[in-house]
């Protein structure tokens, strides 16, 4: 059995960090969603004494980009991402499986520059101190909640470059994810 199967200890481990990313990224999602329907109600019933939730755009923007960034290694894990196969439909197996090898290598690498450059950004905001304006919660948090996500897909997108490297040394089509079609 290859290192880069699905039923491998390495995709299994692979597989239940991206999914409990996605989970995590799905409760934050669910909390912000109440915390502004909240929010929502006390700006509407104000007249009756009860208030918005204070800095509920700053702990919005936090919650998202962490969701956002919690998502992104399940989606490419399950090859979620949008394909456009207009072209691609009419060359071969062998065609198609070089492209995603080709397109794997090209997540990899923007998956490494935007878990970099959001490193980077996190300790730029935490050695300059710089904080939200109501809540005054220190930037760096949020930078350090997306960089999670984006290292984890880093660590995804390697894993899913050598599980296309593996199908397309053995010729074998990739089973089908999310109902594309490989």
């Amino acid at each position: 059995m290859s290192l880069f199967q699905d039923d491998s200890m390495l995709g299994r481990l692979v597989h239940g960090l991206a999914k409990w990313m996605a989970v995590a990224g799905g409760i934050v999602l669910v909390a912000v969603t109440a915390m502004m329907m909240i929010s929502i109600i006390g700006r509407a019933l104000i007249w009756a004494g009860l208030k918005p939730v204070p800095g509920d755009y700053e702990l919005v923007s936090a919650g998202m980009g962490f969701a956002i960034f919690a998502f992104m290694p399940w989606t490419h894990l399950q090859r979620g991402h949008a394909m456009v196969t207009l072209l691609t439909d009419s060359f071969g197996r062998r065609a198609n499986q070089f492209i995603l090898v080709i397109t794997d290598l090209l997540m990899l690498a923007a998956a490494s520059f935007i878990a970099w450059r959001l490193y980077y950004g996190m300790l730029d905001k935490f050695s300059y101190k710089e904080t939200t304006l109501l809540l005054r919660m220190p930037l760096g948090w949020g930078y350090a909640a997306g960089l999670v996500g984006a290292v984890v897909l880093v660590l995804v997108a390697a894993w899913v470059l050598g599980r296309s490297i593996s199908y397309a040394i053995t010729n074998k089509s990739e089973p089908r994810r999310m109902g594309a079609e490989l």
